[in-house]
């Protein structure tokens, strides 16, 4: 599992690389393709009581199996290196359009990032991650990129 993880991995850096067109922002609004949680998941709401700067650190940097901003751009824009090579419907999420983003409850974006999506395919499972370290992530998209 971890080889097809460090292969996957290389792939879409690969791709990314070799892909010289990237947009400065990501579409918007975005075609939404992935599932929707379960009621009870997709009406919960943990961010109050969530760590907003540990959930910077995670998207930024230290989130396992990668870090949120590789995919989603630091600025959560969609435009990060290894984002770039899909293209819409597949693109990652550009947390920025409020087009988009304002249809996406709390619940919903923790039981992605937690379960990951079969529609979206770069958008794997944050197993390693415990809830807590989900509803931080949440909590500094929600406030820094959805203004």
């Amino acid at each position: 599992m971890k080889k097809q993880f460090v292969l996957f991995v290389a792939v879409i850096f690969a791709l990314a690389m070799a892909s010289s067109a990237y947009a400065a922002k990501a579409e918007c609004p975005q075609p939404r393709k992935t599932a929707k949680a379960p009621s009870s998941d997709f009406k919960k709401d943990k961010t109050k009581k969530a760590n907003k700067a540990n959930g910077k650190k995670l998207f930024q940097k230290t989130a396992k199996p990668l870090a949120c901003a590789q995919c989603h751009g630091k600025k959560g824009d969609g435009t990060g290196k290894l984002g770039a090579a899909f293209k819409s419907p597949k693109a990652p999420r550009n947390f920025t359009c409020k087009a988009t983003m304002k249809k996406v409850s709390a619940g919903q974006m923790f039981w992605i990032i937690k379960n990951g999506s079969k529609n979206q395919p770069a958008m794997v499972a944050h197993k390693k991650l415990k809830d807590k370290e989900i509803w931080d992530i949440v909590k500094y998209i929600r406030e820094d990129f959805m203004k």
